[in-house]
């Protein structure tokens, strides 16, 4: 780490330097436009319930009903939707995919047009929500707000983009992160004020129980970094090559336990954003009861069903991104084999075997550090009767994605600095 920070400031990487800035710029830019509120509307009073996870996603800005309100969920809903379409619903979409990288990025296009519509959507649907259909309100002022909504969405998404080309790491996932890591020490707080400061628990109990709160989120930092690092390696063998001839050194192929990173608990939070959001829209009072009844993971069938989802996510992005059939193929053409396994398709249905096994151990430490401050809160409230903030209850999952991007971001920024360092050698050498 000290290592790292040593090169970034050295002399010979100054461009290195200005794309840290760039993208620390680009955030700061997102975090004061989470404070422009839309014009004309009101504020927003009391639990946003499960859409508490959006507003923490983009740093508070649906409490505040800023322009940046939807952030950059309804292009991660688009990309869902676009992922689903690729196996082979739509053959249009499974020929893009196998175009490679021309094809990809058509389907990044046509996903942002996507995102863009689901902004204006979800932008009617929380004017109609949040301000209601008085006599005072026409259809022009819900146009009027969806419109502004909907630029902020598609700035975001320019913003994202440069940061990506011109600064470090994937933009989209690092506004993510900034809105949720501008949350956490209004959680902190909240939680301390809801744990210690409450006239309904002793108050060294409140004390111990912090504590506790603390030591969970700890652990889940800890937890993310232990199964984002952990692999399986593959042993493989070249049919031209032998393990003599790099001093008895086998070539491995290594799979990450956890291939999907965090990209699972972001999916199934958003699918269960979805119905919170027709409910806010509709205002009917028995399909909002079904939806706070069934479809939040405070409750014990929205709880299954977000693990569930997390499980089911944690297989569809782990194969999407790891191709056993085109591993097989890959491998093959390049002459190489797995020991004891016969080339083809032999080979394609254990590299399978391996990746569903991994994928029953990653989802599971995903699910596990996804749900513990939910089970947290849910063991205080059984307890002392003391019901915590909806922002306490998600911030295990905020935290989860926080750490996940921080993870990929610090390895892009010493693989950057790693690139440099053989340039600078060849150069030298030459």
């Amino acid at each position: 780490m000290f290592q790292t920070m040593k090169q970034i400031f050295a002399p010979t990487n100054k461009d290195l330097r200005k794309r840290i800035l760039f993208t620390l710029a680009a955030l700061l830019i997102f975090v004061v436009g989470t404070s422009i509120r839309v014009p004309g509307t009101p504020d927003i009073t009391g639990s946003l319930g499960f859409l508490e996870l959006m507003n923490a996603m983009g740093g508070g800005a649906l409490k505040q009903f800023s322009i940046f309100a939807l952030g950059v969920m309804p292009y991660i809903t688009a990309s869902i939707i676009m992922q689903l379409l690729q196996m082979d619903i739509i053959p249009y979409f499974s020929e893009l995919n196998k175009q490679g990288p021309v094809g990809r990025q058509k389907i990044n296009q046509i996903t942002r047009y996507a995102g863009i519509i689901f902004a204006f959507i979800e932008g009617y649907a929380f004017s109609y929500a949040f301000l209601g259909n008085g006599a005072s309100v026409t259809s022009f002022d819900h146009i009027y707000v969806a419109t502004i909504l909907t630029a902020g969405t598609a700035f975001l998404l320019w913003l994202g983009d440069q940061v990506t080309k011109k600064g470090i790491g994937n933009g989209v996932s690092l506004l993510i992160m900034a809105g949720i890591i501008s949350t956490l020490p209004t959680m902190f707080v909240q939680a301390f004020n809801g744990l210690v400061f409450n006239s309904a628990i002793n108050q060294v109990l409140g004390i111990v129980l912090f504590v506790l709160f603390v030591i969970v989120y700890f652990t889940i930092i800890i937890g993310v970094i232990w199964v984002q690092e952990a692999d399986r390696k593959i042993p493989i063998q070249y049919a031209n090559k032998t393990t003599s001839a790099y001093g008895a050194q086998q070539s491995f192929m290594p799979i990450k336990i956890n291939s999907a990173n965090v990209v699972p608990v972001i999916f199934a939070s958003s699918l269960l954003a979805i119905p919170a959001t027709i409910a806010q829209f509709i205002k009917n009072d028995g399909f909002t009861t079904f939806v706070n009844t069934y479809l939040t993971y405070t409750t014990p069938v929205g709880f299954l069903i977000y693990v569930g989802l997390i499980f089911l996510f944690g297989y569809f992005y782990t194969f999407i991104q790891i191709k056993p059939e085109e591993l097989s193929k890959n491998l093959q053409q390049n002459g190489g084999y797995v020991p004891g396994i016969r080339p083809g398709k032999d080979t394609e249905n254990y590299v399978s075997k391996v990746l569903s096994r991994l994928t029953i151990v990653g989802s599971s430490f995903l699910v596990i550090i996804a749900v513990l401050p939910i089970l947290f809160s849910a063991l205080v409230n059984m307890i002392d009767k003391v019901e915590l903030s909806s922002n306490v209850t998600i911030g295990g999952t905020g935290l989860l994605i926080v750490v996940g991007v921080a993870l990929e971001t610090y390895k892009q920024l010493e693989g950057s600095l790693l690139t440099r360092s053989y340039k600078k050698g060849y150069s030298r050498r030459r």
